[in-house]
């Protein structure tokens, strides 16, 4: 039987890398000469001397990991200091922790859904949304990427009697656009829908206060669940989902990826709430990030590169073809640039992508070496098909 399964897994990578699309992982050494814009720190926090030494402290103070589930004996002091400062972030009356997003959206999902369920959510939605809705056993459809009358027409469709969940990201991970959260909260009012928004890219980098999105602008009235995501702009690692009282208790009874798994390591906590206090003081790193955005999009726009519609850190290249996405991206990282040359099936096909990321740790050098590096792709490619037509 082991040769049957060995022989499932030759098949598989074969198949895999007969369509060029074998995922490699590869270690990345810290290098001060070598610019990341493919990751996710978009405050630049993951680095900050403060929040190591806050991590440093929590461990002194709780130890390094919290030994049992958060309905065992894993639930701290530190834990609850920051379930409640992200309540407070976030304008929610309560806020709940989760190892990950994935397992925050797989919990949220499988706790609320069931086959009496209609689930309907947008075509781009983060993988761990789509898988959520797999598993849950909802009918689920989802609609055009932001289209809200596509949505009107499916909602439409759902017998009176259904519960209804309609779900979004707050910002699209791979194209940078942010969902219309006021035009869902609106059409989800009318037609007795819960509204669900993970704002993973959204927290920390809009808001007037760094509350994402939705934040405290949109109350659990009209966005009843919010997922956030701590290892992105505030720069540590995990999840939380705010809500009312009803939402939080009903995801501490039945969301088994909350219940089932150890809490959050306490260090990990402890950073957070380091970092939750410099965003609310800090404000300047979310304007500096704004100014490098305007920036980068403004000369990148005068280079004639086909940015995407994005006005969030993620500022895609679409390139179309997978190979022409991978030679920009070999080229940039000769320039000492990481960034991400995202492929089908993560992306559609025919819309692979440089996925540029910005953050509040870049300058204005780092803009002009990204630019330059760019610059070069496009000469490049040039002198490749003027050879060509030779």
């Amino acid at each position: 039987m082991s040769a049957d399964w060995h022989s499932h897994l030759r098949q598989s990578a074969q198949a895999r890398h007969e369509a060029h699309r074998w995922r490699q992982r590869r270690v990345h050494r810290q290098d001060a000469q070598r610019l990341d814009m493919a990751g996710n720190d978009y405050l630049g926090l993951a680095a900050d001397p403060r929040l190591a030494e806050a991590a440093a402290d929590g461990a002194r103070r709780f130890g390094a990991g919290a030994r049992a589930s958060h309905l065992v004996t894993g639930h701290s002091t530190v834990h609850e200091a920051l379930e409640e400062a992200l309540a407070r972030l976030t304008g929610r009356p309560r806020a709940l922790l989760f190892s990950t997003g994935y397992m925050a959206n797989l919990g949220v999902i499988q706790a609320l859904c069931d086959s009496g369920v209609h689930l309907l959510q947008d075509r781009l939605n983060h993988a761990s949304l789509i898988d959520g809705a797999r598993l849950s056993g909802a009918r689920s459809r989802r609609y055009h990427h932001n289209d809200l009358d596509d949505l009107a027409r499916l909602l439409d469709r759902v017998p009176d009697a259904s519960r209804r969940l309609v779900i979004s990201d707050g910002v699209f991970s791979m194209d940078g656009d942010c969902a219309d959260v006021d035009g869902l909260a609106e059409l989800s009012r009318r037609h007795g829908a819960w509204l669900m928004i993970d704002d993973a890219h959204g927290i920390g980098v809009l808001g007037e206060n760094g509350d994402g999105s939705v934040g405290r602008r949109l109350g659990c009235e009209r966005v009843p669940v919010l997922v956030g995501t701590l290892g992105k702009a505030l720069g540590t690692a995990g999840a939380f989902v705010a809500g009312d009282d009803a939402l939080i208790e009903h995801l501490i009874q039945f969301a088994r990826p909350y219940i089932y798994t150890t809490a959050l390591p306490p260090p990990v906590a402890a950073a957070t709430l380091q970092s939750l206090e410099i965003v609310a003081s800090e404000p300047e790193r979310r304007r500096h990030l704004d100014g490098l955005i305007a920036r980068f999009r403004r000369e990148a726009t005068s280079l004639k590169l086909p940015l995407m519609a994005s006005a969030t850190p993620i500022q895609p290249i679409l390139l179309g073809d997978e190979q022409r996405t991978l030679d920009w991206a070999s080229t940039l990282e000769d320039a000492g640039i990481r960034v991400g040359a995202i492929r089908p099936p993560t992306v559609p096909a025919g819309a692979s992508r440089l996925r540029v990321t910005l953050s509040a740790a870049h300058d204005d050098h780092d803009i002009d070496r990204l630019l330059e590096a760019l610059l070069t792709c496009q000469k490049q490619e040039s002198a490749t098909c003027a050879g060509a037509s030779r």
